[in-house]
C-alpha cells in the first residue's frame, strides 16, 4: 500500500463502506499494473482467489498477480494456502469460458515458503485423481505463459529386431518328432516373459535414449516395441524372464531420469521468478547465472551453506555465500549479487 501511494488510500477510505462480493477495485496508483483488487480477509482462501479470477475475466484483464494469501498478519498455513490457491486455479482453468485471462502469476516474497507451492503443483501432477492431463497442462500453461507456437513431436521409431533360430528335428518316427517339438514349444513359452510399462515421458525420449533402447535390445537379446498409439505411451519388452527384468529397471531409471529432469527444471523456473543470482564481468556489468545454476545457490542459502562451487565462463568457482565472493583455484575472485525480484509490484 506504501509503494501504491496516497491516491490509492484514499480510493479505498472512498469505497470502503460500498463494499461487494469481498472485495474493492482501485486504480494501480504508482504500481506498474493497471488496476488493484482489494480483499477484505477471511479463512476461505479458495473463495477468494475464485471470485477475482472471476472478476479479471469479467473486466477483461489478461492478467493478474496474486500474494501468497492469508500467510502474513492472518498466519495461514503456507502449505494450506497453496493447496486453497492452487485449487481455484484448476477449477477456474476448467471453464471452456475463460476467453480474456492469459496469465496467472503468484509471487511469493518469503523463499521457505517456495517448497509448499512446488510440492501443491507437483502433487497435482503426481495425482492419480481425474485431472485430466489437459487440465494440468492448462494450469501449466496460465503460470508460465502459453507458448504461440507448439512444437511439433518427433515421431519414435525403434529398430526392428528380428532373430530366427531354425530347429531341425530329427527322429525314428513322426510321434517322436512331434513329441520333441512339442517339448521345445514348452520349454521356451516356459522360459518367455512380456513386461509393459506405460508411462507419459515416454513421448519425451530423445533420439538418444531410443538409440538406447536399441542397444539394449542388442546387448540384452529381447524385443523392445514403442506402443506409441496407447495413452499413455507403452513400451513393450519380450524375451527371457532374467533378460526382460534387466532391461525393464533399465528403462525405468531412464524414465525416472527424465522425470527428475523435468523436475529440476520446473523448480529452477519457479526459483527464478522469485531471485536472481549474478556475476560480476571484467565491465562491471552483472550478468545472470543459468536457472539451475541460480536455483543451487538459491537452495545452498535457503540451507544455510557457507560454500557453493560452481562454473563461471566454463571454469570452475567456489562461491562464498557470506561475503558474495567467487574465487578461481589461482586466487582470482568475481563479485556475486543476489537480487530478489517483484518486490512492491503487486
Amino acid at each position: 500500500m506504501d509503494a501504491a501511494g496516497s491516491q490509492v488510500k484514499e480510493e479505498c477510505a472512498q469505497y470502503a463502506g460500498q463494499v461487494q462480493n469481498g472485495f474493492i477495485t482501485t486504480n494501480s496508483g504508482k504500481l506498474s499494473c493497471s488496476k488493484i483488487i482489494h480483499l477484505i480477509h477471511n479463512n476461505n482462501v479458495k473463495n477468494q482467489v475464485s471470485k477475482v479470477l472471476n472478476e479479471c475475466e469479467l473486466r477483461m484483464y489478461t492478467s493478474v498477480a496474486f500474494p501468497a494469501i492469508g500467510t502474513g498478519q492472518a498466519g495461514q498455513s503456507p502449505a494450506k494456502v497453496a493447496d486453497e490457491m492452487l485449487d481455484a486455479i484448476v477449477e477456474f482453468a476448467s471453464k471452456r469460458t475463460v476467453q480474456h485471462l492469459k496469465e496467472i502469476k503468484i509471487v511469493v516474497f518469503q523463499t521457505n515458503m517456495l517448497k509448499d507451492f512446488y510440492e501443491s503443483m507437483k502433487k497435482r501432477e503426481d495425482s492419480n485423481s481425474s485431472t485430466p492431463e489437459s487440465l494440468i497442462s492448462l494450469l501449466k500453461s496460465f503460470f508460465w505463459g502459453r507458448k504461440t507456437s507448439i512444437e511439433k513431436k518427433k515421431p519414435l521409431v525403434l529398430e526392428n529386431k528380428v532373430d530366427i533360430v531354425t530347429f531341425q528335428i530329427c527322429g525314428e518316427s513322426q510321434e517322436d518328432v512331434n513329441a520333441t517339438e512339442s517339448w521345445i514349444i514348452k520349454l521356451i513359452l516356459k522360459e518367455q516373459f512380456e513386461n509393459c510399462i506405460s508411462d507419459e515421458l515416454i513421448e519425451s525420449f530423445s533420439d538418444q535414449q531410443v538409440e538406447a533402447l536399441t542397444d539394449l535390445q542388442r546387448r540384452k537379446h529381447v524385443t523392445i516395441q514403442l506402443e506409441k498409439n496407447c495413452s499413455p505411451p507403452c513400451i513393450k519388452i519380450s524375451g527371457l524372464s532374467r533378460d526382460v527384468f534387466a532391461v525393464s529397471v533399465e528403462i525405468q531409471k531412464m524414465i525416472k531420469k527424465i522425470k527428475d529432469t523435468q523436475e529440476e527444471q520446473s523448480k529452477s523456473e519457479l526459483v527464478y521468478n522469485l531471485v536472481e543470482w549474478r556475476y560480476q564481468r571484467n565491465n562491471d556489468k552483472y550478468v545472470a547465472f543459468d536457472k539451475l545454476t541460480n536455483m543451487q545457490l538459491e537452495d545452498a542459502k535457503i540451507a544455510k551453506k557457507t560454500h557453493l562451487t560452481v562454473k563461471i565462463i566454463k571454469k570452475n568457482y567456489v562461491v562464498d555465500l557470506n561475503t558474495l565472493q567467487a574465487s578461481d583455484d589461482q586466487g582470482n575472485t568475481i563479485n556475486i549479487q543476489r537480487v530478489p525480484k517483484n518486490e512492491g509490484n503487486l
